[in-house]
């Protein structure tokens, strides 16, 4: 325990060492559009990725496609219009102060582009790949990231198949934002290393190749990559955006075609993909994937349900491994002229073994994907002026069911726009890769209505606001009756000067479920209530003092309440964070998330409930242009529990420990 300990403190120190300077602004805009909401975790992770690798590597702005800056969440689609039209129109942007000429872009949004872009020369195309220059010229960067639990689990001592630390790799040759190759390995705790059935080192892969502008080919990505079309209601292997986040890109929907390097294992297609400029005015998407997958098996050797945790800890997890597979085919035929666009889209699934879900005792489940095979068809559009914008998709599936969600944003005036959105999605309606805007957790069942604004009434306020409103015809996990929920929430920032800024929100969300003996439907209610002040001072150092509260009915009243402070310091080279959090929930329902900075491509988001402590952690130091260490250390400790969790991940006590440790090597 001794040597562990020093090991720690060891890393801790040794990190607070470099040479070099680094602005890491945006993450606390992302956990600001993320926190609030009821979104997977997967897709957090996946667009804090996305978001990462783009700061890591800004692309030119003068050179910026739409697909580049259509990846950018926070711009709006007048805004990407504004951008793209100013270029073409007056020519290159020789600063940042000139972007004050778009009226639509404010300064938050010029702050923030300026994370993921540079204003740089245009340079004529060149359409030649040399591969000396690739590899001679390139950026090479090499992460290694590694979890060491200062604790033993249940199923670490008889239970798991390997070791109880989580390791990571990856590595990236990029070329200009032409060419991007790599390789990713991930370990989770818990998975054999080298041995059994992960005799090839890591329990999984990714790797890929991406190159952009050969000749008509303007994107071809080989090995492992994501595919979103229209709004994502036949595909969507890249990221949906929430209620709250949905207010800062105003809804705008986005086709991406992109590599897949990441340590998530879901989402990902595995083959090949292009786009091609066909004519001036048209564009062909076409893909092609086939992909080993998990499946929970029925005892006639059936699928029962697609597993995609894919945790290979035990011999029960490890038999699950690759034991299915999975064929796609699809593309996406495109149109566009100025601002109006439309697209037909296709997409075919195959599967080796039939799906057929369990439902006995599980009415709710009765309009489950079932079968091996899967045909679904969409068509999308959208048009674009400086004030209004609008966007739709409408897909069917094989058997004539219907999916449709359309959205219309408007600028009254420079400080307000407005948002409205309708969805619409069949009983009936199922696609195995559907991931779009919606209350319940899968694209089927639901038909709602959303409306929301964002207003800046002075440059030193700014309040969004949106109301949900859902119904679901058919029953849904423990509702057995049509039901309905209501989701709204108010938020409030405000400058009080140069240095201090205050935030304010207000959550309601209620949602119809079963009462106790099942014979109607009562209401859940849950209110959520946060405070926020921050400091940020010239010299590098920023504070953050936040209140939480929360209270739910249902059946019965719960409630809680988080107090958290985080403190963080920048000098040159050097980034120091240090955070501490008591939390008091009554139970698990009425639990409540923390927000913590972390290595890179990692985003810590911790859920406390019952009462104890948290409190962490980081340093960062870039050493030079090429090395980068980051340490942290952080501690969760119970006054409620002498054991965390239960199963094999139980622990034996009331405190847990974990070192992370990360390091980067760019050539």
């Amino acid at each position: 325990m001794l040597l562990r300990w020093t090991l720690a403190i060891f890393l801790i120190l040794f990190s607070l060492t470099g040479f070099s300077q680094t602005n890491n602004q945006w993450e606390e805009d992302f956990r600001q559009w993320v926190e609030a909401e009821d979104l997977e975790m997967s897709s957090v992770e996946e667009l804090y990725d996305i978001l990462s690798e783009k700061a890591a590597h800004p692309v030119n702005l003068n050179q910026a496609t739409r697909e580049d800056l259509e990846q950018l969440p926070f711009l709006t689609a007048q805004q990407v219009e504004q951008l793209l039209a100013y270029i073409h129109r007056y020519g290159p942007i020789r600063s940042w102060g000139e972007l004050q000429m778009l009226t639509t872009l404010d300064t938050k949004r010029r702050q923030l582009l300026q994370n993921f872009a540079y204003v740089g020369e245009a340079k004529e195309a060149d359409n030649r790949l040399r591969l000396d220059s690739v590899f001679l010229h390139g950026d090479h960067q090499i992460l290694f990231t590694g979890k060491i639990p200062l604790y033993t689990r249940k199923g670490d001592e008889k239970g798991y198949l390997g070791q109880r630390y989580r390791h990571s790799f990856r590595y990236q040759l990029t070329y200009h934002d032409r060419v991007k190759l790599g390789v990713t390995g991930a370990q989770d705790a818990g998975e054999p290393f080298f041995t059994g059935r992960n005799r090839w080192g890591y329990d999984f892969y990714a790797y890929y190749l991406q190159v952009k502008d050969l000749g008509r080919i303007e994107n071809l990505c080989l090995g492992m990559y994501r595919v979103q079309l229209g709004m994502g209601l036949i595909i969507n292997g890249g990221f949906y955006l929430g209620k709250l986040a949905i207010l800062q890109s105003m809804g705008r929907p986005t086709t991406v075609l992109r590599p897949h390097s990441s340590i998530s294992t879901e989402g990902y297609l595995q083959g090949a993909a292009a786009t091609i400029r066909l004519h001036k005015n048209w564009q062909l998407t076409a893909f092609a994937s086939y992909r080993p997958l998990d499946a929970t098996l029925n005892k006639d050797n059936t699928a029962r349900t697609l597993y995609y945790s894919n945790y290979h800890r035990t011999t029960t997890e490890m038999a699950k491994k690759n034991n299915t597979h999975e064929a796609d085919l699809g593309g996406s035929i495109g149109w566009r002229k100025g601002t109006l666009y439309a697209r037909a889209n296709i997409l075919y699934t195959h599967l080796d073994r039939t799906l057929v879900p369990q439902r006995a005792n599980a009415s709710y489940r009765r309009y489950d994907a079932e079968g091996q095979d899967f045909l679904n068809m969409s068509v999308d559009y959208g048009y674009t002026n400086a004030r209004l914008s609008f966007s739709g998709e409408t897909a069917i599936q094989r058997h004539g069911a219907l999916a449709t969600i359309h959205r219309i944003s408007y600028r009254l005036s420079p400080a307000f726009t407005l948002l409205a959105l309708h969805r619409y999605y069949d009983k009936k309606y199922t696609a195995l890769h559907a991931q779009s805007f919606a209350e319940g957790s899968n694209i089927q069942n639901e038909h709602g209505v959303y409306l929301g604004f964002t207003w800046q009434p002075s440059s030193k306020l700014t309040l969004n606001w949106y109301a949900d409103y859902a119904h679901f015809p058919w029953k849904r996990y423990q509702v057995s009756l049509p039901s309905d929920a209501f989701d709204t929430m108010i938020l409030a920032r405000t400058l009080l000067n140069k240095k201090w800024s205050l935030e304010g929100r207000y959550r309601l969300h209620i949602r119809q479920m079963d009462n106790t003996d099942k014979t109607m439907l009562v209401n859940r209610t849950e209110h959520r209530a946060r405070l926020r002040l921050n400091f940020e001072a010239p010299s590098g150092l920023s504070l953050q003092t936040q209140v939480d509260g929360v209270a739910v009915n249902f059946k019965k009243s719960y409630q809680g309440y988080m107090l958290s402070e985080q403190i963080a310091y920048q000098w040159r080279w050097l980034q120091l964070s240090a955070n501490a959090a008591y939390f008091h929930t009554d139970n698990y329902d009425s639990r409540l998330y923390l927000y913590e900075r972390s290595v890179l491509y990692n985003f810590s988001s911790l859920m406390c409930y019952g009462k104890g402590i948290r409190y962490a952690l980081i340093s960062r130091a870039d050493i030079g242009r090429h090395l980068m260490l980051i340490a942290k250390i952080g501690v969760t400790n119970y006054f409620d529990r002498n054991k965390i969790s239960s199963g094999l991940q139980e622990i034996n006590g009331s405190s847990m420990t974990d070192v992370d440790v990360q390091m980067r090597w760019k050539f």
